[in-house]
């Protein structure tokens, strides 16, 4: 056929895009999510459907490939979910309301999402001019080529979204800290930095940067920092608890946040919110929507099973000592929701979410079909 080059021009991309993912060469949420629309956007531009349950299908396929090449990485789920939304809600309003959930039937899932500002009731009031048909025997391309420009634009706006993610989560960061505050931070997250130097135009205070060892990524945040012209100290993680006690507030970065609001961030974030809790210091995370996990801690208590190289820990030139021990080395911790006092994301104006309502926010993103891809 035609379209066999084409198609399998998309294959080879998805196993590459799949081989950088297992062998960690795209590392970190926004990362993945980016390299993730920029696949589907090639693989839907070059495929073809007579019906939404291919077009689904054909995304879904993708998803399921990529997160089995790397399961940790949340946000590459995250993306397909995301556009699957979109493709639904345009087809829903093309469908003239076909699949609208009626005014008078109650459920839970119904509760939960009325009366909720969602950013796309607007779109949803507007009326669609897609005209599609499924199946058309005469001309079995018309689906796709109505279809297509839609979803195009729809994976397009999700591109934006990440491109301008860290400013527009910063917008806010004027009103949420204040003059002569002394502020504590671990390791190093682009939207946390972003977030500080923004609101250092307004407010003269000081970051204490825990180093988050044996990665060490607090160092990088504090040099960033401290050529910003932010009063800085570098400490190492056995410091968070003895200086807990001076600080005012603890701003954290998360790697997945999930649906019962708890989150995924790297190692010593857990260290540094316990000690926060027991001096009562309040704790805010800010993330990307497009972190937000349809799913619930599936690992245990303290961590996600994703460890890192131990030689940073105990290196092999400890001789007889490595040959006694187990070194576990792990990347990210898991935060309880109760130790987590606000989210502040790129949502809605506010930016401001407390955990228990993470539930309703991730409802309102992705379909509740696609939690497993």
């Amino acid at each position: 056929m035609a379209t066999d080059p084409q198609a399998a021009a998309g294959q080879r991309t998805v196993e590459a895009l799949a081989a950088k993912l297992r062998r960690r060469q795209v590392v970190g949420s926004r990362e993945s999510a980016l390299e993730t629309a920029l696949v589907l956007r090639q693989v839907v531009s070059k495929a073809r459907f007579q019906n939404i349950n291919q077009l689904v299908e054909i995304i879904r396929s993708v998803g399921r490939k990529l997160i089995e090449a790397q399961p940790k990485e949340h946000t590459v789920g995250n993306t397909v979910r995301r556009l699957l939304h979109h493709v639904r809600e345009e087809y829903d309003n093309a469908s003239k309301g076909e699949a609208t959930t009626s005014a008078n039937e109650f459920s839970i899932a119904n509760f939960v999402l009325q009366g909720q500002p969602r950013r796309q009731v607007a779109e949803k009031e507007a009326e669609s001019t897609l005209v599609l048909k499924e199946d058309d025997s005469d001309d079995p391309d018309s689906f796709s080529r109505t279809l297509k420009p839609v979803v195009m634009e729809a994976i397009q706006d999700i591109l934006d979204d990440l491109e301008t993610v860290y400013d527009n989560i910063a917008k806010s960061a004027r009103d949420h800290i204040h003059s002569d505050e002394i502020i504590l931070t671990v390791g190093r997250s682009k939207t946390v930095e972003t977030y500080l130097k923004s609101a250092a135009h307004y407010h003269k205070f000081t970051i204490i940067v825990a180093e988050s060892g044996p990665s060490y990524g607090g160092h990088d945040m504090a040099r960033s920092l401290s050529s910003a012209g932010i009063s800085t100290f570098l400490v190492p993680d056995s410091s968070i608890y003895a200086l807990m006690s001076r600080v005012s507030k603890v701003i954290l970065g998360a790697h997945a946040i999930l649906t019962n609001g708890g989150m995924f961030a790297i190692t010593g974030t857990l260290l540094a919110a316990t000690a926060a809790r027991a001096h009562s210091t309040p704790i805010m995370v800010c993330a990307g929507q497009f972190k937000l996990t349809p799913l619930w801690n599936l690992y245990h208590e303290y961590g996600a099973l994703d460890f890192a190289d131990p030689s940073g820990v105990l290196g092999f030139e400890e001789g007889d000592l490595v040959d006694k021990v187990d070194v576990v080395n792990p990347y990210y911790d898991f935060v309880r929701p109760d130790l987590v006092d606000v989210y502040v994301t790129n949502e809605y104006a506010s930016g401001i979410i407390p955990p228990p309502s993470m539930y309703r926010l991730i409802k309102e993103s992705y379909d509740d079909e696609d939690n497993e891809l």
